[in-house]
This record gives structure tokens, C-alpha cells and sequence, in this order.
């Protein structure tokens, strides 16, 4: 089961074994190790897993199979184990896990932050390295290659999203690795969503339930944009997208108020386009009723991409011609405020401060002396 080998020699374990699992449990990794310690068998000698097509979907299994550094297969045909639903297939050669079923697909949910690649996650970079289709908007497509030959870029329209998400998890089910790519994180006003509610809407019995699904978090437009002015977000804040495609302006307008009645800063995505040129204009002036004239707002245009800039507004300044689509809109809070020596060419900070005053307590903080 375990041996070493002596001093100056070099020992081969042949993945030569398929373990084939027709019983799946919380304790799935210890009956396998028993089993192959009873048949003297090295661990390392495991070439693959193999289950019934039926129990594809379960975690467990892939959970199982990549503490032991091995693939999983799936197939129809009927498999021979013990009564603990554990059997071994002992081959005199290595094993081939694709004759031996099919793979569980894999689709990648991946955010790729604001454009940058060195702003890309490693976890990000390693899917889209692996993935059989890569799916998105067709920008975002464009800007997470440029890919391997075998690889298949699929760019659509930026308003398809739900067929977009069907058709991603429709390729996994077949056993394929896919990405599906948003720009930022794709739990914030992205593709996550859009996957999920494929899910939740698939009959219970969809092949559709059984691909493993993984979210790839990237950095998303407020937090780069924040980033580059200083610390806006520094303190309670929110994150709303003024677009009304998916939900109606009134409720737009009562959550922006309560935001600002609850002096948080507010990042705005979406904020203007031309089939919806009036909307910031109107946030503008609710914003207007509630904050200070002189309350702090940054505009992030293209972050961390070519030509990405950071602008300082006032409330009061702002005007929605200042703003288009691509730009990052962050209104700060009462708090909020600017850092600068004076000096020309110095770089100029927003930040919200950690801390919030209490009553009748001065909100500047002390200068040490």
C-alpha cells in the first residue's frame, strides 16, 4: 500500500487503477483509502474515478477526486464494486480517463476586472487558460484572449445575457470546460446572476443542474475607481446601477434616496447612454435635495485601461454631460473628503474617513502637531 524505496532507487507507481463508485457519502475519501489498502494498492497508482452517469453533479465526487489529484469519468455502462459501492479496475497499462466516460462540464463564471491584465486574477487566468469555449459580450471576449488555437471564442451582443447563459451551461452539459466572461466581477451587475437564474429556472432533472459551476471574482469598476482617487468607499456604501432595462426607475429612485438619506457614498454604474439619456440628470437632482452642494464626486472613465482617467465634481458641478457610459460615477458621503498640500502637480486624494462623527462632534480630523 505505502512503500518506500531504498536510497539511490526510483520508484514508479503506474496509474494503472480506476476506482469505480456507485455509493457517494460524506466519508467517500476514507472507503476509498480502505479499499485500497486492503487490495495493497498506492494511492498514487490511481489513474481516474468512475461513476454512473446518474450521479453526476454530486460535489462530493469532484471534491473526492481532486484531493486526489485524479479526473473523474462518467458512464452508462454498469460497474463492478463491493458491497460498500467501492470496486478497483486493475490495468497492466496506465489509464485513459476519456475511454472511460465522459467528464463532468465546467463552467467558469470569470471576472476580469477592469481591463488591465495585471489586474486579471490568477484564478481568473488559469480557467480561461483551460476552457474549451469562452463566451461573453463581444469586448469582453476580445479582452480576454488572445487564446490557444483549439480554443473557441464565442462574442455576442451585450443584451443577450440569458440566452447567453443557457447556451454556457447547454456546452458544459456536454462534458465541456467553458468560460463565461463580464468585465469586473461578474456578481456585480454581471453574468453570475445571469447563470443562476438558468439554473434556478432548469428542471430539476436538467443535464443543465449537473455542470460544476465556478464564480471567478474580478475587481470591479467602483473599487478600481476608488482605487485610483484614494479611499471614496472607505466607509458604509452602496453600489446601484441607474439602467431601468431590468427594474422599474421608481425603484431606482427610492433606493438612491435612501442611500443618500443614510449619508453613504454611492457608486453609480450605467449612469447615462443614449437610449437613456435623462436618467442621471434625475438622480442628480434627487441627490441634490438630500446632500451638500459641495459633497465630493469622482468620475472614473475607462479605469485601468488605455487613456483611463480619474475627474474631481462637486454635487453641485457634476452634469450628466461630463459623464457617458464607460465612466465610473462616486458620490461620497458627508464625510468624504479631499487631501491635497497645495503644491502644483501634487496629486489630489478623496477618501471617506473610517470613523463616523457623533453627534455635535467635529467631522475634520486632528492634525498632528
Amino acid at each position: 500500500y505505502e512503500r518506500s524505496a531504498p536510497a539511490g532507487t526510483l520508484l514508479i507507481h503506474p496509474r494503472g487503477v480506476v476506482v469505480n463508485v456507485c455509493v457517494v457519502d460524506d466519508a467517500l475519501a476514507d472507503r476509498i483509502e480502505v479499499t485500497l489498502q486492503q487490495a495493497d494498492i498506492a494511492r498514487a497508482a490511481v489513474g481516474a474515478l468512475r461513476c454512473p452517469r446518474a450521479l453526476m453533479g454530486d460535489d462530493r465526487i469532484d471534491d473526492t477526486a481532486d484531493a486526489m489529484g485524479v479526473p473523474v469519468r462518467y458512464t452508462d455502462a454498469s460497474l463492478d464494486t463491493g458491497s460498500d459501492g467501492i470496486g478497483l479496475d486493475i490495468r497492466t497499462v496506465p489509464v485513459t480517463p476519456d475511454t472511460l466516460g465522459i467528464a463532468r462540464g465546467i463552467l467558469s463564471v470569470i471576472g476580469l476586472g477592469p481591463g488591465d491584465k495585471a489586474m486579471l486574477a490568477p484564478m481568473a487566468s488559469e480557467a480561461l487558460r483551460h476552457a474549451d469555449d469562452i463566451l461573453g459580450y463581444t469586448t469582453y471576449v476580445d479582452m480576454a484572449g488572445p487564446f490557444a488555437p483549439w480554443q473557441r471564442p464565442q462574442g455576442t451582443d451585450n443584451r443577450e445575457e440569458m440566452a447567453r447563459a443557457r447556451h454556457a451551461l447547454q456546452l458544459a452539459a456536454s462534458g465541456n470546460r467553458v468560460a463565461i466572461v463580464s468585465s469586473g466581477d461578474p456578481g456585480v451587475f454581471a453574468m453570475a446572476a445571469a447563470v443562476m437564474e438558468a439554473l434556478d429556472t432548469a428542471a430539476e432533472d436538467s443535464a443543465l443542474r449537473r455542470v460544476r459551476v465556478q464564480i471567478v471574482p474580478g475587481i470591479t469598476a467602483a473599487f478600481a475607481t476608488a482605487a485610483a482617487a484614494g479611499a471614496p468607499l472607505g466607509h458604509d456604501c452602496c453600489l446601484m446601477s441607474l439602467s431601468d432595462n431590468l427594474k422599474p426607475w421608481e425603484i431606482i429612485e427610492t433606493r438612491l434616496r435612501m442611500a443618500a438619506e443614510a449619508d453613504m457614498a454611492i457608486a453609480l454604474y450605467n449612469p447615462i447612454s443614449r437610449a437613456r439619456p435623462w436618467q442621471l440628470d434625475r438622480a442628480l437632482a434627487l441627490l441634490r435635495t438630500i446632500r451638500a452642494p459641495e459633497t465630493p464626486v469622482v468620475l472614473g472613465r475607462d479605469i485601468g485601461r488605455p487613456g483611463g482617467r480619474i475627474r474631481h465634481h462637486t454635487l453641485e458641478s457634476l452634469r450628466a454631460d461630463d459623464v457617458d457610459m464607460r465612466t465610473m460615477v462616486i458620490i461620497g458621503a458627508s464625510t468624504t473628503r479631499y487631501i491635497t498640500n497645495g503644491s502644483p502637480g501634487t496629486r489630489q486624494w478623496v477618501y471617506t474617513p473610517r470613523w463616523y462623527p457623533a453627534a455635535g462632534q467635529d467631522a475634520t480630523p486632528r492634525r498632528e502637531r
